[in-house]
């Protein structure tokens, strides 16, 4: 569980290929394999001809006769090339950081997962919704239901984050990650509730609900799985307790003359202030912390890398 994190690995100088450099290779060979498959629509730029029904895009059509296959495959076709750039910048600047966090396996879990569960909303809102069809029953294709559940699961892990974005691509704006998700829900929910309005249009809101939420339920329930085959043999695992020997990283260029918040011997410290923290991050996960509880694990952090 707590091995998979970016600060519990053993350091390693053998240059590996990030998963999310190989997700976002993958989408570009694809979106080329899409305009040569299908030909490029006339006087539109860089957008692929869909045909209808089709075989990789996901529609009601193809689940109703059996092509499950497009829960996946929808997830890596782009409907033109802003629509690719959009996804990939947003999967580059969020997928790292993620992937870091939770370690390859559970990062690709919850791409796929939320990718297929917002595909799955989106044509049940077809099904439901056969006065809107025209919006919510046109094929589908994209990588943003897994790409937002990436962006819900990094706001519930870290939702204090500031970020930079651009509104309108132009106007540079600061905002907290849980900011973000509350606007990326309240989006998909005008979505699918004002489907022929400004707020409906051509994209798959629902995709984009059901990636969100998917998002959320994994960061909450499932990413303490163990994802490893049972009679596979893994190397030995660190206690939680070895979190408070990796030596603090954080540097600053100014000295402060402040008291040092704990006066009590180190163990008397870990005993009485750390061991309950970390107690709580094996049955919890990391993201169940108080902002005061972090700084309590850095300062004990800070007192075993100056023993």
């Amino acid at each position: 569980m707590l091995a998979d994190r970016q600060y519990m690995r053993e350091p390693s100088y053998r240059p590996q290929l990030s998963l999310t450099v190989i997700l976002l290779i993958i989408n570009v060979v694809v979106f080329i394999v899409e305009c040569a498959a299908y030909g490029v629509a006339p006087g539109m730029g860089l957008v692929p001809k869909f045909h209808d029904p089709d075989w990789f895009a996901l529609s009601l059509y193809g689940l109703k006769h059996g092509y499950v296959w497009q829960l996946i495959t929808f997830q890596f076709m782009h409907a033109g090339l802003l629509h690719l750039a959009l996804n990939g910048w947003a999967l580059f600047v969020f997928g790292r950081v993620m992937e870091d966090t939770l370690g390859k396996a559970r990062f690709l879990t919850l791409y796929l997962a939320c990718g297929i569960f917002g595909g799955l909303l989106q044509e049940f809102a077809a099904l439901i919704f056969t006065n809107y069809f025209s919006v919510f029953g046109v094929p589908v294709v994209g990588a943003s239901a897994g790409i937002l559940g990436i962006v819900a699961a990094f706001a519930m892990l870290y939702p204090e984050q500031e970020l930079r974005v651009f509104l309108f691509f132009v106007i540079p704006i600061k905002l907290r990650a849980k900011h973000l998700l509350f606007i990326s829900l309240g989006l998909a929910a005008l979505g699918i509730s004002l489907p022929n309005t400004i707020f409906g249009g051509p994209v798959a809101h629902a995709a984009h609900m059901g990636g969100i939420l998917m998002g959320l339920f994994f960061i909450q329930y499932l990413m303490h799985w163990n994802l490893s085959w049972p009679w596979k043999r893994r190397g030995p695992r660190r206690s939680a307790r070895d979190l408070v020997n990796v030596p603090a990283t954080k540097h600053s260029l100014w000295k402060r003359n402040e008291p040092a918040p704990y006066e009590s011997s180190t163990t008397e410290f870990m005993s009485r202030e750390v061991d309950p923290i970390l107690d709580k991050i094996s049955a919890h996960g990391i993201q169940s912390l108080t902002a005061e509880e972090r700084k309590i694990l850095e300062a004990a952090r800070n007192k075993v890398g100056k023993r």
